[in-house]
């Protein structure tokens, strides 16, 4: 029998960094339980009063966030708030399929115009890794704001 998995996140701004991946993915915030939200109703404001309402101190109201894919294909990515700083490159990374199909030149092109877009929501570019006829299509690796590793690809 198969699992659904999550991906977590640590971070000390889920919400900031949810904001960035859900721009970076194209994915959304889920509404609060048991509330109806209506057409174009911005989720996170209806978390920040779902937890007033339910008498949750401000200071405790960025503790956690998550998104969701609006095609039900991926897992659910959730961020949590820890205390520390991320002291080590990661074990495991997310890959963003960039250019899926394309090769070469315009599959380079594809991820470098995604990188740029990246960049202006926040991310960091820190390499980039040339198409190699046996081993692979070419990458960028980048950074999110709170500086966990990814890759365009």
């Amino acid at each position: 029998m198969s699992r659904e998995i999550q991906v977590t996140f640590d971070a000390h701004d889920p919400k900031a960094l949810s904001t960035f991946w859900r721009d970076a993915l194209g994915w959304v915030h889920p509404g609060p339980p048991g509330v109806d939200l209506p057409e174009g109703a911005d989720p996170q404001a209806a978390w920040e009063d779902f937890l007033e309402r339910a008498g949750v101190p401000e200071d405790q109201r960025n503790t956690a966030s998550a998104l969701e894919d609006p095609d039900g294909r991926g897992p659910r990515v959730f961020f949590q708030q820890v205390p520390e700083d991320k002291v080590a490159k990661n074990r495991v990374h997310l890959d963003i399929r960039a250019a899926p199909g394309l090769e070469g030149a315009a599959r380079m092109a594809a991820l470098e115009a995604e990188c740029d877009q990246l960049v202006a929501l926040g991310a960091k570019r820190v390499r980039r890794h040339e198409p190699d006829d046996l081993m692979s299509a070419g990458f960028i690796v980048m950074t999110d704001p709170e500086g966990n590793e990814f890759c365009l690809d």
